[in-house]
């Protein structure tokens, strides 16, 4: 399901969150249409991608469900890595899948820089060779302490390796490559839910400068 967009407003010390612009402002009644640029509507980027159409990946989307659709903000995360086509290898107790679908909205991380030929070259003998491994067995995983977040970060480390560089410790990833686009995405989710229940979200504009 295609949510409708999310527009933001500036107007009059406040900043009105909407899915279609009013034509006057609800908070001191001034006519929008007349307002200018500095009023203009302005499209919010949508943080969730469609996960198969994002090749050499680190996806994140709900255990169950989308974020769009019911997820509160504290559900289980499922994590995988995309390969070049799109399939995402993810492990769970049932051991690495391949999947194909059920990864189309999610929060994307890309892994590989446009310069980098040979990993571009070698990403999926690398990520299917790395799936068989005995490590990823059904029987070894752990919800707790070998699990989805495990396989994909485990790989990345492997990556690097192959680079010369330094492995990343799971709070380290997550502080330089996770957090960026979670509070993006946490921020998105939070206004998608306050209009679920309002035709228009008034924040004041001070507080919104102070949240940027």
């Amino acid at each position: 399901r295609r949510a409708m967009a999310l527009l933001r407003v500036r107007h009059c010390r406040v900043v009105l969150y909407c899915r279609r612009a009013p034509p006057r402002c609800p908070a001191c009644g001034g006519d929008l249409r007349r307002a200018g640029l500095a009023a203009a509507p302005v499209r919010l980027r949508c943080p969730f991608r469609h996960g198969h159409g994002q090749p050499r990946a680190f996806l994140i989307r709900p255990s169950r469900g989308t974020f769009l659709d019911g997820y509160d903000g504290h559900s289980d995360l499922h994590v995988g890595i995309a390969n070049s086509q799109g399939v995402v290898y993810n492990f769970d107790q049932e051991g690495v899948h391949r999947a194909g679908s059920g990864w189309e909205q999610c929060i994307c991380i890309p892994l590989v820089q446009p310069d980098m030929w040979e990993l571009l070259q070698h990403w999926d003998n690398l990520l299917e060779e790395f799936s068989w491994e005995e490590a990823w067995l059904p029987h070894r995983y752990d919800e707790q302490q070998h699990n989805c977040f495990t396989f994909a970060l485990t790989f990345v480390n492997r990556l690097r390796q192959g680079r010369g560089r330094e492995p990343l410790s799971k709070a380290q990833f997550t502080e330089s490559f996770l957090l960026p686009h979670t509070r993006e995405a946490s921020r998105y989710l939070t206004l998608h839910q306050q209009l679920a229940h309002t035709d228009i979200y008034i924040v004041p504009l001070a507080e919104q400068e102070q949240d940027s």
